[in-house]
Order: structure tokens, then C-alpha cells, then sequence
């Protein structure tokens, strides 16, 4: 990933008053993540409904998600080098083109087999979200101080909670299964949304732009490391998917792309530290124990985040008989509140200066949370997983960008691109094995559990956690509530899962110091506005 001179110049802010660009820029940042976070958190719910509307009989649902997550992650590290080499705008529209059109193609799929249009035009939409993900933090960096970001990383973190939380009812008004086509629109809808942003971006965004040749540019991207990291992140989700699922662990075809996928993933490390200039793992971002603590808090965050968004609404939908826009309601009581709380969250760190407390805060509320769900049964009272919601939101929502600052507060402000398109890189990356991981645990406790009458009906080596759910509600009485309760006590052992990886979280939270954030931003990636007379004036922001 390129990196910026370490003597670039940058500017002090503390302006009388910003300027129309910098709102409006803000404004396409926020229109931007909020079309990123729609699309991630309604196909969730509508998976059953997509599943048995393309006649999914193979299980193949759970590469939906996972295409998409693996796309991203593959992005997200060229993205940051692109738009360092090229400037951010152009990379920018590009991402945004490719969300739209793999959107469009993704909609019109009529199959669900791995070869199949769905798959395949999944990817190029999140080939797009990456690129998103990361330019919006970046865009945010190159417009406002660290020491200024909690407000506006806290409106960034309120975009994407809302988002969150329309996605799930949108979601479900649009898998009924009695309209079998109306899921397509959960595709369809990025269509306008895609529009907008790039509109607001082109019009509004107007920042510097490296100068050099295309093949000078193309030159400071790291390739070979892109390409080694996605292979060994593929290989590797290849293996959990498949693991105690359609192979046994100790089949050949899980252990081997999980070993070369560890292998690839270990070269990768070993290359960006010995070989290339522009590495794709900035040496100095993972060089400090504050910055390296806020990536690894970020990874356990993006796990235990993704759990709760994938496969709440599986407990509501299994355990609960909830339809699917009932399961996206049920879900509301808590992603109400992520919003506020990320708000609320960003504007501490921004007031005290501090970073820490907000941090330790956040994990210790999220481990609480996910000790009352693991309590959840089939049978439990509803104020119950109502409450549990809320408190797991806070925590989480808290959590959503406190980590930036412990990653960026210890480095010069030129540094700024390269470490959040890796906190992006690591947000996605763990997103990915965050819902590979609870999908996996999930299907094999119930394969274990479920009982016999109910998996005769479904060939061997089925997938049954999303697309056996809409039969449910036709077993009869004692069987129905067999499988309601088995599915509570399969999803109780995820959210025991998540306990340990959050308790991680915040042993890994303790580890940052507490360094003055920056008052300055970097001027190579300066924001202009064209003033009345012509000119390009140059604000301090």
C-alpha cells in the first residue's frame, strides 16, 4: 500500500466554520455507508426465503454471505493502495459502479448452485462494498482531525446502525413466501441508493489527486501480497464452511484448504514484512502495541458484531415461529439503540480525549450481554431477549469505531489511508469468519441434536440451519417444539462462543496506552471548494 512522504505537509484545524464542500462531502460519506450497511444486514434475514424461492437443496445459501464477505475483504486492500496512488474520488466511483451493477445482476439470478448467477454476481457487489468500507474511513480521515472524529465517526457509527436496523424489516417485507419474487428487490433497491451516492460524490467531492503516470501508480500497489491474502483467506473459508458440514473435519477436503489457507495466510505475513516498498501491512501500523491492540480488538468486534446480525434472526425465526418480517421486528429493540450508543460513544472520545474507557466499557457490557442470550430458550419470556437485545447493543454499538482511535492516534497523520484501509481489511476479514464461524457451530450442533424425524425429510449432508426453517410451522405439535428447542440450545452454544471471543476483546483492550490524538489532517488528500470568483481555495478542516 502506497504510503505518503513521512515530511508531507499537513494543516492545523480549528477553522471559524466549514465549508458547504466539507458538509456535502459528508453528506456522500454518509449516503455511501449507509447503502453499504443496508445491503449487508437485510439479505440476512431474507436467506430462508431466497434459499427456497431458487430451490436450494444443496445448503448452498451460506455461500451467499460468504461470497460477498470474501469479495470485500479482497477489495479492501487494493482499494487503500488505489485510491492513495490515483486519489480518492475516482476509486470511489468506481466501488460504487460495481455495487450498482453487481446488484442489478444479482437480482436477476435464477439459480442457487455454486456455478450459478447469484453466486457469481454476488461477488462483484462486494467487490464494490469493500471498496466502500474502506474509502468512507478514509474520505472521513482526510476531512476531520482525529482529535475532532468522535462526533462525526459517531454520526458514520448512527448511519450504520440505522441502516442496521431497517435492514432486517426491510429484509423480511421482502421474502414473503407467498410473493417468491419480492426478495429480488432487496437487490434492486441498491439500484437509486447507488445512484444518489455517486451522484453526491461526483458533484460535491472535490479533493486533491496524486499527480504521476498510470503505470508509475499502478507500480506502488502490492500485487503478489493481495493475491497471496486472498488466497489463503479463500482456502481457509473454504475449510470452516465445509468442516463437520458436508465433510467430516477430518476429511481431506477440509484439511487441506484449511492448511494451505494458514499456509498462504503465514507467507503473507513473512513477504509484507521482508519484500515489498509499498507493503499492503504497513510495518509501522502493526509495529506499536496501541495501534496493533486496536486491529485485534476490531477483528474480535467484527465477529461477535456479525453473529448477533446473521443469526438472531435465525433464533427468532426457529425457536420463535417468527416470520420473517416478524423476526425483523423482534430484532428492532436492539438495533434501535446501537445508534445512539455509537453517537454516544464517538462524542465521549471527543470530549475527554480519551479513548480507553469507551473501550473497555463497550466489551465489558457486550461479555454481560452474551451471557443473558446464552440463557435464551424456546420457551423464554419475551421482555427477556428484549432486554438482553438492548444491552448487547450498547456494548456493541459502543464498540463500532472506538477502535479507530487507538489505531491512528499513535501514527503521523500521512499515515492515515494506509491504517484504515487495514482496520476496514480486518473489519471484513473477521465479518467473514464471524458468520462462518456461528454458521458452522450452528450446523453441527444440530445435526447432532435435531431429531431424526425431522432430518429424514432432508437429504444427506443437507444444510439445514436456514432453508429447513420455513417447514418448521408445519411439523406437528410434540416435533415442532422438539426442533424449536434444539434450535434455542444450538444457538445458545454460539453465543457462549462469543463470550470467549469477546472476553479476548478486552484483554486485548487493556494493551493500549493512552496517546494524544492528532489536531491535523493530511494536506496531500486536502478538500477544495471552487469560490465565487474561481479560484481553488483551500480550507483548513
Amino acid at each position: 500500500m502506497q504510503d505518503v512522504p513521512a515530511d508531507a505537509a499537513v494543516r492545523p484545524s480549528c477553522p471559524p466554520r466549514r465549508p458547504r464542500a466539507f458538509w456535502m462531502s459528508f453528506l456522500a460519506i454518509m449516503a455511501a455507508t449507509f447503502l453499504s450497511a443496508l445491503d449487508q444486514t437485510a439479505v440476512g434475514t431474507a436467506l430462508p426465503t431466497i434459499a427456497a424461492a431458487l430451490n436450494d437443496t444443496n445448503g448452498n445459501y451460506i455461500w451467499v454471505g460468504s461470497a460477498y464477505a470474501m469479495a470485500s475483504t479482497a477489495f479492501i486492500p487494493l482499494s487503500g493502495s488505489l485510491a492513495n496512488a490515483f486519489g480518492r474520488k475516482p476509486i470511489m466511483l468506481l466501488c460504487i459502479a460495481f455495487f450498482a451493477v453487481g446488484s442489478a445482476l444479482a437480482g436477476a439470478s435464477q439459480r442457487m448452485v455454486r456455478s450459478s448467477p447469484l453466486l457469481r454476481f454476488t461477488i462483484i457487489p462486494g467487490i464494490g462494498g469493500g471498496g466502500i468500507l474502506a474509502l468512507t474511513q478514509i474520505l472521513l480521515a482526510d476531512l476531520v482531525p482525529l482529535s475532532e472524529r468522535g462526533l462525526f465517526q459517531g454520526l458514520i457509527g448512527v448511519v450504520w446502525a440505522f441502516a442496521s436496523s431497517v435492514g432486517p424489516p426491510i429484509g423480511g417485507a421482502l421474502s414473503s413466501r407467498e410473493k417468491k419474487t419480492l426478495w429480488r428487490w432487496l437487490f434492486y433497491l441498491n439500484l437509486p441508493l447507488s445512484g444518489l451516492a455517486f451522484v453526491l460524490i461526483l458533484l460535491f467531492l472535490s479533493v486533491r489527486q496524486p499527480e504521476g503516470s498510470t503505470r508509475s501508480k499502478l507500480a506502488q500497489v502490492d500485487w503478489v501480497g493481495n493475491l497471496i491474502v486472498v488466497l489463503g483467506t479463500g482456502l481457509a473459508l473454504v475449510g470452516m464452511t465445509w468442516g463437520g458440514i458436508r465433510y467430516h473435519w477430518n476429511s481431506v477436503e477440509v484439511i487441506i484448504p484449511l492448511v494451505l489457507g494458514i499456509m498462504f495466510l503465514g507467507v503473507f505475513i513473512l513477504y509484507e514484512f521482508k519484500v515489498p516498498q509499498h507493503p499492503t501491512v504497513p510495518r509501522d501500523i502493526v509495529g506499536n502495541i496501541t495501534s496493533l491492540s486496536g486491529l485485534l480488538t476490531t477483528a474480535a468486534h467484527s465477529v461477535v458484531s456479525m453473529s448477533v446480525i446473521y443469526y438472531l434472526p435465525v433464533l427468532f425465526q426457529a425457536s420463535f415461529g417468527a416470520s420473517p418480517i416478524r423476526s425483523a421486528v423482534d430484532y428492532l429493540p436492539g438495533s434501535l439503540v446501537g445508534a445512539p450508543c455509537a453517537f454516544l460513544a464517538g462524542s465521549v472520545v471527543t470530549m475527554s480525549k480519551k479513548y480507553r474507557p469507551v473501550n473497555w466499557a463497550g466489551w465489558t457490557v457486550t461479555i454481560v450481554a452474551f451471557g443473558l442470550f446464552s440463557t435464551i430458550r424456546e420457551d423464554s419470556a419475551v421482555w427477556k431477549w428484549v432486554v438482553y437485545q438492548i444491552l448487547g447493543a450498547v456494548g456493541l454499538g459502543m464498540l463500532f469505531s472506538a477502535p479507530i482511535f487507538p489505531i491512528l492516534a499513535p501514527l503521523p497523520q500521512n499515515r492515515a489511508g494506509s491504517a484504515l484501509a487495514l482496520f476496514s481489511f480486518t473489519r471484513v476479514l473477521f465479518q467473514t469468519w464471524g458468520i462462518t464461524i456461528s454458521g458452522t457451530i450452528l450446523q453441527n450442533m444440530l445435526q447432532k441434536k435435531l431429531p431424526p424425524a425431522f432430518t429424514a425429510q432432508f437429504p444427506p449432508g443437507f444444510e439445514i440451519a436456514y432453508a429447513a426453517i420455513p417447514f418448521i410451522k408445519e411439523l406437528d405439535g410434540t416435533l415442532q417444539k422438539d426442533v424449536e428447542r434444539v434450535f434455542a440450545e444450538s444457538m445458545a452454544v454460539i453465543w457462549q462462543m462469543m463470550i470467549g471471543i469477546s472476553g479476548l476483546g478486552l484483554v486485548l483492550s487493556l494493551l493500549m496506552k493512552e496517546v494524544p490524538m492528532g489536531t491535523t489532517v493530511d494536506e496531500n488528500y486536502a478538500l477544495k471548494e471552487v469560490t465565487a470568483e474561481g479560484a481553488q481555495k483551500e480550507y483548513a478542516l
